[in-house]
């Protein structure tokens, strides 16, 4: 069982409670209509596949209902860390330092 921290509630609790909701940090386009079909299926489809560190959002479905981003190791399926969505993303060398 994933165990994830919501930076909002500041709780931990099983992942039964939070909704996966895809990569973070995607740039979204300003006019979609601007895209040409190329670009379009890009944003809708192509999503990297990282070993290791991955930027993740989540919401915490059954609790604040608040989307926030996080940092999950897909190799040891472990989260790293978890921070608001509007805060930046966290340094990863410190991240890594301290999982070893």
């Amino acid at each position: 069982m994933l165990l994830i921290r919501c930076p909002y509630c500041n709780e931990t609790l099983p992942e039964a409670e939070f909704a996966y909701a895809g990569e973070a940090h995607i740039e979204r386009a300003t006019l979609p209509s601007d895209q040409s079909d190329a670009q379009w299926e890009s944003f809708l489809f192509i999503r990297t596949n990282v070993k290791g560190p991955h930027y993740e959002r989540w919401r915490h479905a059954h609790g604040c209902g608040r989307f926030f981003n996080a940092v999950r190791d897909t190799v040891s399926d472990r989260f790293l860390s978890t921070y608001k969505a509007d805060e930046p993303r966290p340094d990863l060398s410190s991240l890594t330092e301290e999982r070893t």
